[in-house]
């Protein structure tokens, strides 16, 4: 009987349907310190997909992907590239949706998924870094990009520039732009 109840409970908590871990996983999530900057609007699978090709993403690299939504990208790069790839979002729904959604794609080993402020996290270990954020948004991250970064560190922002960085490619994926910026020497 109590074994019963024991499943009966793990299944109306949903564990039954995840791995124990990625139920504790998604239980670790707090309260949004502030509101989220931007609302969250998905990147398409052809702009995902164009956003690492233009990167070059390639084994050994490591993705932070900030604001990263649903996971999409994290998940993408870790798929196709076997990249450690990690995703920066302040909103706690969407944390735990991309962490469902990195359970669903089997890459629980290869994303990371951290409600955190993309303005406080620490991503100096990035070789690349994926955005979606607005240009003012951009271009109060730039500072920090520039001076954290290692040279040769890839940024790709999906729809918006950085002030007046020009960036080193740009690429239309049918109407949609998205941009590459390289880390220059110091």
């Amino acid at each position: 009987m109590r074994r019963a109840l024991l499943i009966a409970a793990a299944f109306t908590l949903g564990v039954g349907s995840v791995p124990i871990t990625a139920a504790f996983a998604q239980a670790q999530t707090q309260p949004a310190e502030r509101a989220p900057d931007v609302i969250f609007v998905p990147t398409p699978p052809e702009v995902v997909d164009a956003m690492l090709a233009l990167a070059n993403v390639h084994d050994g690299d490591v993705l932070y992907d900030l604001g990263s939504g649903d996971g999409r990208i994290p998940i993408a790069a870790a798929r196709k590239f076997k990249v450690r790839a990690t995703g920066i979002d302040i909103d706690p729904e969407r944390i735990q949706e991309a962490r469902a959604n990195a359970v669903s794609a089997g890459v629980t080993g290869e994303v990371t998924f951290k409600q955190q402020d993309l303005f406080k996290t620490n991503f100096s270990d990035a070789s690349v870094i994926t955005l979606y954020l607005l240009p003012s948004l951009n271009e109060k991250l730039r500072p920090r990009l520039l001076a954290e970064l290692k040279p040769g560190t890839r940024i790709v922002s999906h729809s918006f520039l950085m002030g007046d960085w020009k960036p080193d490619k740009s690429q239309d994926i049918g109407g949609r732009m998205i941009y590459l910026w390289i880390i220059p020497k110091k």
